[in-house]
């Protein structure tokens, strides 16, 4: 498929509407990486799986954070991040006594998802600033609560990890949609496809329990969890709501080898509006793997995940317009079905993990007491839709949001 970069002078001379430098319309933490702070934030890391690890290799990375500590009941796992930490780093196997290290001022809580309610509890109560991987909270209950624990301590920053929500090319999009450039959107298309059985080796003297934690129904939320609520974050934010009905439909249809979670499971949420969002994962397939397609009554745009690209539908009456100030452009001479690639500020140095990004901008927020992009009420509405298509899809039934 021809694909074409944009540009203003290229867009100009084609009559096209160009994808020329845009204000975001939410903040963008625009921190320069190389630059180091004078206050550096101290965080220990909770849970050092294979994201906890993960996040220990990006912290290192970062200007003006230090990685002081790192607790995990598994050695290995706890070894593997100790490594990655500082060098006078503390590494604990009680995450309570980490919590009383007076020198940390932030958590990250990287642990399997049912242990993240009670655990950020803790942390709050201690004192200290809590950087929450998603999902926020293993089901609604607990996240309706949170949030009144988390207002109860207001001088404390709370982050959720949507990631997604600190990319600059995400920004773009959400101001591309908001400048009606895609038309009228009524239909988002959402993957997290994989094709392996999402195990992971189970070492000597470890129970599969603990290692696979993620197949099991009462350690996780399974594929919708802990893959599909990045991208229904994404979408509640596009549409700046949260889903108001959803139906579900899972199964145990590929690796039938005992886990409890589906190996594939396709749920339909309806936003306001009639805005239906469409969302899937399994591990049978992983064409396109990661995707969302913003469907719009003008053009689609396809994210696959650090990049995207535009198709303009097409358009049967030319309609004369002012773009960027010159007028005489028309509105269909990109035809249909050539790929645009959707360009954005800061291109070029966008080579990172998204995840640096958010954890920057979390350093960010305990340093001036801003508020964070991804907070407890935004983890909230993702958690909480969540589940309701985990529930509809075990109950073959709607689900409507009740909260």
């Amino acid at each position: 498929m021809k694909k074409e970069n944009v540009s203003r002078r290229n867009f100009l001379a084609r009559g096209s509407l160009a994808l020329v430098s845009l204000i975001p319309l939410v903040p963008v933490p625009l921190i320069n990486m190389t630059k180091s702070s004078k206050e550096v934030i101290r965080l220990g890391i909770l849970g050092t799986g294979s994201r906890g690890v993960g996040i220990a290799n990006i912290v290192k990375s970062l200007p003006g954070i230090e990685l002081s500590a790192c607790c995990d009941v598994f050695d290995p796992h706890l070894r593997v991040a100790m490594a990655l930490a500082a060098p006078k780093a503390k590494a604990y196997t009680d995450y309570r006594q980490m919590l009383d290290n007076k020198d940390l001022d932030a958590i990250i809580i990287a642990t399997p998802l049912y242990l993240h309610y009670q655990m950020a509890i803790d942390a709050l109560e201690a004192g200290k600033h809590v950087y929450l991987e998603k999902t926020m909270t293993y089901d609604i209950k607990q996240a309706l609560d949170l949030v009144k624990k988390v207002e109860a301590h207001k001088n404390l920053v709370f982050q959720v990890g949507h990631q997604y929500r600190y990319f600059r090319l995400y920004h773009k999009i959400a101001d591309m949609i908001a400048r009606g450039w895609l038309g009228e959107v009524k239909q988002y298309e959402c993957q997290y496809h994989r094709n392996n059985d999402w195990r992971k080796p189970v070492p000597k003297g470890a129970e599969d329990q603990q290692i696979n934690w993620r197949m099991y129904k009462e350690y996780s939320g399974g594929l919708m969890a802990e893959l599909c609520s990045h991208q229904i974050d994404v979408v509640n934010w596009l549409t700046n709501s949260h889903p108001q009905k959803v139906t579900a439909m899972g199964g145990i249809d590929n690796w039938k080898d005992g886990r409890e979670t589906y190996d594939n499971i396709r749920a339909v949420f309806e936003y306001p509006k009639g805005v239906k969002a469409n969302v899937s994962a399994l591990l049978s397939n992983a064409f396109k793997g990661y995707s969302i397609r913003i469907l719009g009554t003008e053009a689609t745009i396809e994210i696959q995940q650090s990049k995207a690209y535009m198709y303009r539908e097409e358009v049967k009456n030319k309609k004369k317009m002012v773009v960027d100030g010159v007028t005489g452009a028309t509105a269909d001479s990109w035809g249909q079905g050539e790929a645009i690639p959707v360009e954005f500020d800061y291109q070029d140095e966008e080579k990172r993990d998204p995840t640096a990004y958010a954890l920057l901008d979390f350093a960010d927020c305990i340093r001036t007491g801003k508020k964070p992009f991804s907070d407890v009420f935004t983890g909230k509405d993702a958690a909480i839709a969540v589940c309701m298509a985990n529930e509809a899809a075990e109950k073959e039934t709607f689900q409507q949001w009740r909260f």
